[in-house]
């Protein structure tokens, strides 16, 4: 799995003219899904997220997580993470998880999140969406499992 987290005042997602998730204080992260993904990869992107230290303390140093700062995550569905350009200029998205697997295991992240105490919000897997962010700091962490193990 990959996911790129930025720390944001606020964030939203819209669908159709409709605002489908939003949150305040916290992080966006935009969730790729790639073949072979299993529940290590989720175990591991799930604890990465909850407890990536980019919120300050009182001395201004990024000490919290988003967990201790009371923020909340809004996650959205990326499948273009898997997107290679190696070869030409076109991507081709190979990698990525189909649609129907890929789908269970963007829940499963969700499902994970909330269960660990976290607000979570989402945007519509496989819609066209329309996402607007507050980037702050700017702070954005990239996330691969399969640099992790």
């Amino acid at each position: 799995m990959r996911a790129v987290a930025q720390r944001v005042t606020r964030a939203s997602v819209t669908v159709d003219g409709s605002v489908v998730g939003s949150i305040e204080r916290g992080l966006i992260v935009y969730l790729g899904v790639g073949k072979g993904d299993a529940e290590q990869d989720r175990a591991y992107i799930v604890d990465k997220i909850a407890g990536l230290r980019v919120f300050e303390d009182e001395q201004g140093k990024m000490n919290r997580s988003v967990l201790d700062a009371r923020g909340a995550v809004l996650v959205v569905s990326q499948f273009t993470l898997y997107g290679d350009v190696r070869s030409g200029k076109r991507p081709s998205f190979d990698d990525a998880m189909p649609p129907e697997e890929a789908e269970r295991a963007y829940q499963a992240v969700v499902s994970a999140l909330r269960e660990r105490g976290l607000t979570v919000a989402t945007g519509v897997f496989r819609a066209n969406m329309l996402v607007e962010s507050a980037v702050d700091g700017p702070v954005t962490i990239l996330l691969d499992s399969r640099k992790g193990f």
